[in-house]
């Protein structure tokens, strides 16, 4: 594991830039992740981000893009428009959970 310095808070990364521990997560740090990968949120960002973190909160693993796409309401063709290539390992680092399960 690294530590990354995001958004002015020393974090610890996975090789793949995923926060380690969840907790570490900040509305801050999330706008710099996706600043880093070109994405400005929006309202409707923050509802996809939101629901996110609460599956995960709730379950303890990250929610599929189906997953995501059924439980807030969002077409899968939105989400690819809102996070582009790539919608389910997008939002979940910005949302600081891991990756997925089956995501390559």
């Amino acid at each position: 594991m690294a530590t990354k310095v995001i958004a002015n808070k020393e974090v610890e990364v996975d090789a793949e830039g995923y926060l380690v521990n969840p907790e570490d997560w900040t509305p801050e740090i999330a706008k710099a992740i996706a600043e880093e990968m070109g994405i400005e949120l929006t309202d409707r960002h923050w509802e996809i981000i939101e629901f996110v973190r609460n599956y995960y909160k709730e379950k303890g693993t990250s929610p599929t893009l189906r997953q995501i796409s059924k439980g807030a309401g969002v077409p899968t063709k939105e989400l690819f428009q809102l996070f582009p290539k790539g919608p389910g390992k997008k939002v979940a680092r910005i949302a600081g959970v891991p990756k997925p399960e089956g995501c390559i």
